[in-house]
């Protein structure tokens, strides 16, 4: 009876941890998340769902079949706007909720990787605490949801192994498709738990009927989307390879963005990464440690199948560190140049990080009473402090007002209020994501020198610029410039070359024929 009391105890403390999160993000985002161009793709693609026209790209005017953003968020803010509510507010719903929900995941797998409901609260508190991942939440974006599918994969994949009934496989296979299905780097799931399933097994038929199952439990509906692609669009994820190595400076952004989750008060971080080796030194230390730990474990146990088997939750967790960073690099360097190596792409590592850290606490806890537990003691005050702190300074600042396409800046925009009152017109721009929120009106993107995806120069600058000038002479279209680049002046200067500026605000400008 008390043990059950005190599993009750425990379960109750992770869902007040959970409500305590949801209550931050909404605290956080007064004037709704924070939205951005790919905020804008989920978000138009979920009222085209809506409206009964598919998945498309409403935010433009060619309002063709989207490919590149997989569907599962759009879906589930279509799913969400059933009941009434616009996606943007229903992306709000959606990630205040999962915000907790996902501390609370995290808290479970904590719970059964250590079997102490403590180091599963410590996790879901560590969560909640974290000021990269509510900025992760505080965002219209896919990356909450992706890590809704993932924890609840890692939590079923691990009851497969602990029951050995295929079902749990089953699950898992089909949680790692809908986490595809939302980011792709979902792949990164898939061959983390096929490699576990191969190192874990004790026999060779085991694996391999283990591994067939949890793939014909994947596929059907990654082919079935694959197959919608094919047929709307001619091409599977809008991608094509082309070789662009991850750049120096790419990597500068990845570990910036790395101490910023290590050191959530900006003062400090700065400071410290004067000396970026530091941080550097830290990742490379972390990374051995784990690798090692992963090979020992592992190898042991595929060569020599008698070996008690490694704890499921964070052997396959270490696993998906290397996985996921391999994926994203991979990515980068030959299908997508312009993935930044932001908090939304490295959140999905930081959660096995901060697994595997609580682990090593509870090892050290375990082997050294006095000293092991004064250490893990004092390192467990001082991370919850500083997080606290950083925590309390970002809600803050987020709290003061929107983000990205939600600011003061663009509801006040009077270039916007303009162009809302256009009809008939087609409009070119710099923003078609902003120009579509707040006028519903799908836009045309000006002619670029370089593709942002391939890295690679186009050859067809010239010819998209006089397409422009060509629509906006003849009266058929406006050209609407917001915060143009001091870097792109020049190719500014050609496309408004000969064209009659009828309204200007600030660094925002529209374009139309001149007078006759």
């Amino acid at each position: 009876m008390t043990s059950r009391r005190s599993s009750l105890a425990s379960y109750l403390t992770l869902g007040l941890i959970a409500i305590l999160g949801a209550l931050l993000i909404f605290k956080a985002t007064p004037d709704g998340l924070g939205l951005s161009d790919d905020s804008v793709a989920y978000i138009a693609g979920a009222r085209s769902l809506l409206a009964g026209e598919g998945y498309r790209a409403a935010w433009l005017e060619t309002n063709k079949p989207v490919t590149h953003f997989p569907p599962a968020f759009s879906g589930t803010l279509a799913f969400i706007g059933i009941t009434g509510a616009d996606p943007i507010n229903g992306a709000r719903l959606l990630n205040t909720l999962l915000f907790g929900v996902n501390a609370a995941l995290l808290g479970l797998l904590g719970w059964r990787m250590t079997k102490s409901s403590v180091a599963g609260i410590i996790l879901a508190a560590l969560f909640v605490a974290n000021d990269s991942l509510l900025r992760v939440h505080a965002v219209a974006m896919s990356e909450p949801l992706f890590l809704f599918f993932s924890l609840i994969a890692f939590l079923v994949f691990a009851f497969y192994f602990e029951t050995n009934k295929p079902i749990w496989l089953i699950a898992a296979g089909i949680l790692t498709s809908l986490a595809y299905l939302t980011r792709y780097s979902g792949l990164a799931l898939v061959a983390t738990f096929v490699v576990a399933l191969i190192l874990l097994n004790d026999t060779w038929k085991k694996r391999i009927a283990s591994v067939a199952i949890f793939l014909a439990s994947f596929m059907p509906l990654v082919i079935a989307w694959s197959i919608r692609n094919r047929l709307v669009a001619g091409n599977a994820t809008n991608r094509t390879m082309v070789w662009h190595p991850v750049t120096p400076e790419t990597l500068e952004q990845g570990l910036r963005t790395f101490s910023e989750f290590l050191i959530p008060i900006e003062e400090w971080r700065r400071e410290l990464f004067k000396m970026p080796e530091i941080f550097i030194w830290i990742i490379v230390v972390i990374l051995l440690a784990i690798l090692l730990w992963i090979l020992v474990n592992g190898l042991q146990r595929f060569f020599k199948p008698s070996t008690p088997m490694p704890e499921v939750v964070g052997f396959t967790n270490g696993l998906y560190i290397f996985g996921y960073l391999a994926s994203v690099l991979f990515s980068i360097s030959l299908f997508d140049a312009s993935t930044p190596l932001k908090v939304r792409i490295l959140a999905p590592v930081y959660l096995p990080l901060l697994l595997l850290l609580v682990n090593a606490g509870g090892w050290v806890w375990n082997r050294r009473p006095r000293v092991g537990q004064a250490i893990v003691v004092g390192l467990a005050a001082l991370i919850f402090s500083i997080s606290a702190l950083g925590q309390a300074r970002t809600v803050t600042e987020l709290s003061k007002g929107g983000t990205g396409f939600a600011s003061f800046k663009w509801y006040d925009s009077e270039v916007m209020d303009y162009l809302a009152t256009l009809d008939g017109l087609a409009i070119y721009t710099n923003e078609p994501g902003a120009v579509y929120l707040y006028t519903g009106r799908g836009c045309r993107v000006l002619p670029q020198r370089v593709d942002p995806v391939t890295g690679l120069a186009w050859d067809n600058f010239d010819a998209g610029v006089e397409i422009v000038h060509n629509d906006v002479l003849s009266g058929n279209a406006i050209l609407a410039l917001f915060d143009v680049d001091v870097k792109d002046a020049n190719d500014i200067a050609l496309l408004t070359d000969g064209l009659y500026l009828i309204m200007k605000s600030g660094g925002d400008a529209v374009y139309y024929a001149p007078p006759p």
